[in-house]
């Protein structure tokens, strides 16, 4: 069976992989398993990290790693202790991580695990979606609307949108009544504009705050929105934060990780900061120390990081995004900037990760 595999530790080693096991049905104890055809799987910058070897293992016992882990799939068979949501035919997405052995794993927390070695598929130690088919449990499967359709490989990125603003709210409980007026969002990426989307949803009066000047892609996604576009080329994020703010809440999403100290700066009284970047360099930068830590003690403001999405998000996800398919239609399809057809394109999904151009969201999808 056909695959995009990379092998870890090893940069620009993206290769299609023809001898990727067939997936079995039974390998999933007590008939939860699911059998699933790809329909598209996203790629994004985490791939991106892992193809330049800054971080990625394989499963024991194999020298490669199936990549992917933003998936989209239809149901091919069922095992007989599946629920019936999940059914032949339907769309479905898979869930990234999966449990280990912390007290947060066993209560299905595992995107809160402290295990030192967390399993996420298409990541770390287990097989990602970038594959003619896979099976996983029924207990990490996520229905998909028909309606969707292809839209659904955007449920893996929304997530991360979704559980950012979800603990923003659980953190935000210790002020009783607290609720988000203004907020930012730092990139226009992916999860920059998915963010944007979900927070619009909320009623939120929405800055993004992204590199690009206007006009460009991003600046109309925004637009489109009704929410805010500003370029860090003309106005700082504390500048940002004078003009439109105070911000409630700032959601980071660049990927350049000097920003949460700016963003430590900018944020509202009683107001929280989300990080959500993963950076697999050694930057380092300078900061204002005493600046930070007494805009963060006097005015009891919150710096918190989140990675990975719980089933819970996923689910939040779907219904952000069918509503988003019924109030801005069309808006979801512009995300979907950049199509490769066939996994045997590899080497253009490596050219695509390494220089993404003015590509939005880039996706595989698998030859028929």
């Amino acid at each position: 069976m056909l695959a995009i595999a990379v092998h870890p530790g090893t940069a620009h080693s993206m290769h299609l992989r023809e001898d990727h096991p067939e997936p079995e049905l039974d390998g999933v104890p007590d008939g939860r398993g699911v059998l699933v055809e790809l329909v598209a799987c996203g790629v994004d910058g985490t791939d991106r990290e892992i193809l330049l070897a800054e971080y990625g293992a394989p499963p024991e016992g194999d020298d490669y790693l199936v990549t992917g882990h933003e998936n989209l799939g239809r149901v091919l068979e069922v095992g007989p202790r599946v629920r019936a949501s999940i059914r032949p035919g339907g769309l479905v997405t898979a869930t990234v991580r999966r449990p280990g052995s912390s007290l947060y794993d066993g209560i299905g927390m595992q995107d809160f695990t402290t295990d030192d070695v967390y399993y996420e598929r298409g990541i770390n130690l287990l097989h990602g979606f970038l594959t003619e088919r896979y099976v996983d449990d029924e207990r990490y499967m996520v229905p998909v609307p028909d309606a969707l359709g292809e839209r659904g490989v955007l449920l893996e990125p929304i997530s991360i949108a979704e559980k950012a603003v979800r603990q923003a709210e659980e953190i935000q409980r210790r002020l009783r009544v607290w609720r988000p007026v203004r907020a930012a969002v730092c990139g226009a990426g992916p999860i920059g504009l998915l963010t944007a989307l979900a927070l619009v949803l909320r009623d939120v009066d929405v800055t993004c705050w992204s590199r690009s000047r206007p006009p460009a892609p991003e600046s109309e996604l925004v637009d489109a929105l009704g929410a805010r576009y500003v370029s860090s080329q003309d106005v700082s994020l504390e500048e940002a934060a004078t003009a439109h703010g105070p911000f409630d809440l700032i959601v980071e999403a660049t990927g350049f990780s000097p920003l949460a100290w700016e963003a430590a700066l900018a944020v509202g009284k009683n107001g929280v900061v989300v990080l959500t970047s993963v950076t697999g360099g050694e930057r380092t930068t300078e900061i204002d120390a005493d600046r930070i830590n007494n805009h963060l003690v006097l005015g009891n403001r919150v710096l918190v990081g989140i990675v990975n999405a719980s089933r819970e998000d996923f689910a939040t996800g779907v219904a952000d995004l069918v509503l988003a398919h019924t109030r801005f239609p069309g808006w979801l399809d512009r995300l979907l900037t950049t199509p490769i057809e066939g996994l045997e394109r590899v080497e253009e999904l490596a050219a695509r990760l390494e220089d993404p151009g003015e590509a939005i969201k880039t996706f595989v999808r698998p030859a028929r």
